[in-house]
Order: structure tokens, then sequence, then C-alpha cells
């Protein structure tokens, strides 16, 4: 792998290809190397943060997710793009909390005063055994 590569995912802003996206960090983080574990917590953490994004119900518009390797970090940011304004993503109190139990690190971009997107960075644990 070199420094930093990057894969992007552009699906339609529905719940229902969310998979697609669960099945992409998992192939990924397995790439990395992380554990078991790990890649059950980052298959979660997708969910929340595709939720954050998107919400329980189709939207008009793409979700567009851009994977980033780099060492052992994978951090995943996603955008709603195409989509009528006015929305931004959010983390419930729920999905925040279940987050920071999983992940290093979330939040929200913004350009401005509405947030754009929602992202998460999870390092992989360094084993020595």
């Amino acid at each position: 792998m070199s420094a930093d590569e990057v894969v992007r995912l552009t699906m339609p802003a529905s719940p229902e290809y969310v998979r697609l996206a669960r099945i992409t960090v998992a192939g990924l983080a397995s790439r990395l190397g992380f554990s078991w574990d790990e890649i059950e917590d980052l298959r979660l953490a997708i969910d929340e943060l595709c939720f954050a994004i998107v919400g329980s119900e189709a939207v008009p518009g793409s979700l567009s997710l851009r994977y980033r390797m780099s060492g052992e970090v994978l951090e995943v940011g996603g955008t709603l793009d195409d989509a009528p304004t006015g929305r931004s993503p959010t983390f419930s109190d729920w999905s925040g909390r279940i987050l920071t139990a999983l992940v290093d690190d979330h939040g929200t971009d913004s350009d401005g005063p509405v947030p754009t997107g929602a992202w998460f960075r999870k390092t992989r644990l360094v084993r020595t055994d």
C-alpha cells in the first residue's frame, strides 16, 4: 500500500444500500490488518455515519463515501450529493455515544454554518504478541 490510498463509493441515498458501505469498510480494514473485533466496530460505525447523513428513509440524491487509508489509520467521510438544500448530517446523542465507543474520533464538516458531511477515524491497534 502506498502512503495514502483513497477509495470512493457513491450510491443512492437509501438505507438499503448501506450494506455496500459495510462491505467496503470491512474489506479495507482487513487489508490494513485490523482485528476481527475492530472490523465489527467499523461495520457498526459505518451504519451510524450513513444514518447521520441520510436518515432512516431514502432521500433524493447520492450518498458519497470516501475511505482514506494511511498506515494504521482508516478514515471515512461522507456527504449527501444532489440532495434538496436544508439537510445537514447530525449525530443523535445515541449515535454519538456509539461512535465514541467504536472509533477514535468523529464529527461533521462544515463549509459555513450548516454541516455538509460527517466522518470518523479509527487507528488499528498494534499488537506486540
